[in-house]
């Protein structure tokens, strides 16, 4: 079993800068690959962004791609999410999610995902 933990949330103003981070911990920790979700008040749960972790290539949403970059570090056992000129309506519960095996399902489907982070609250002043 994997375990997850978001940190790096916080307020920012439009136009503003923030790093989300995620560290995993397990006994065997092998990621297929790792995503960000995130869920705004009153919304499903979104994909925001995917690396496959061995290969290091990366999907982004429409609504993020040119703005949010998604990294890992493979000896310290974390994914990160760098956000640049953000906006009010990346407002949002961030999650982080483990894949650990490749699957049939769409990367943005969340049933691609086995284990998760609790979550970490992004708010962004326009």
């Amino acid at each position: 079993q994997v375990q997850l933990v978001e940190s790096g949330g916080g307020l920012v103003q439009a136009g503003g800068s923030l790093r989300l981070s995620c560290a995993a911990s397990g006994r065997t920790f092998s990621p297929y690959a790792m995503a960000w979700f995130r869920q705004a008040r009153g919304k499903e749960r979104e994909f925001v962004a995917r690396i496959v972790w061995n290969r290091g290539i990366t999907t982004y949403a429409a609504s993020v791609r040119g703005r949010f970059t998604i990294s890992r570090d493979n000896a310290r056992k974390t994914v990160d999410l760098q956000m640049t000129s953000l906006k009010p309506e990346d407002t949002a519960v961030y999650y982080c999610a483990f894949s650990g095996s490749y699957n049939d399902y769409s990367i943005s489907n969340e049933k691609s995902y086995t284990s998760w982070g609790q979550g970490t609250q992004v708010t962004v002043s326009s």
